[in-house]
């Protein structure tokens, strides 16, 4: 009988002290829990752009404020030549360019627009003269290459047909030269990856087109 109750004693001791084991093993870990740093934030997050996408003051340059700041009055000037060819324009294929540029440039214009307002920069047109900012201005002293001139914005403006194709293609190969240069610029000297990245695809994207400009004109 007495053996029988030492064997009762052991197994509720056992039971004792593993219950309290649960306990302390439960608090540990609500103290770790409680303790534990933060966890640390992703190597990819450089804290150069705002959650709505928008570039951070400190994460450029000022080659890459030159880029924006002339790159959206020569994306102006291309798009209103662009807007001209829906009525004067002869070639489907003219066009269609003339389209597909406006498409492309259209939304660089409001992405640099961007850029220039999260760094505090002024955006070309908005207050001030704005003149740089005009499509037909003289851009004979600007150093914006490929712009053109109030007088050929006005010869552009006074064709339709084949002679406006004529005119609007090598108007605008000559523009697009003039975006390459400035974008190769700012690939070689900007410090904001999204900004070389927009003058690499300039580069690509408009270098293509100058190629299929160039056959509609009988070159290749």
């Amino acid at each position: 009988m007495a053996y029988r109750r030492s064997l009762v004693r052991r197994a509720v001791a056992l039971t004792t002290a593993a219950t309290a084991a649960v306990v302390l093993a439960a608090c540990g870990s609500s103290d770790s829990s409680s303790s534990s740093p933060a966890p640390a934030r992703s190597g990819h997050d450089t804290g150069s752009v705002h959650p709505s996408g928008t570039a951070s003051a400190g994460s450029h340059d000022p080659q890459d404020v030159s880029f924006a700041q002339g790159m959206i009055p020569h994306h102006r000037q291309a798009v209103a030549m662009a807007g001209l060819a829906a009525s004067r324009a002869k070639s489907p294929q003219v066009k269609d360019l003339a389209a597909k540029i406006k498409q492309a440039q259209d939304p660089e214009i409001n992405t640099m627009s961007g850029w220039l307002k999260a760094w505090g920069e002024k955006v070309p047109g908005d207050g001030g003269t704005g003149m740089e900012s005009m499509p037909g201005m003289d851009h004979s002293a600007s150093p914006m290459p490929g712009m053109m001139s109030d007088q050929d914005m006005g010869k552009l403006k006074g064709l339709s047909g084949d002679a406006f194709d004529k005119a609007f293609l090598q108007m605008m190969i000559s523009h697009h030269q003039g975006a390459i240069e400035m974008a190769r610029t700012e690939q070689a000297k900007g410090a904001y990856g999204p900004a070389k990245a927009m003058a690499k695809s300039i580069v690509t994207s408009q270098s293509a087109e100058i190629t299929e400009m160039d056959k509609m004109l009988g070159k290749q």
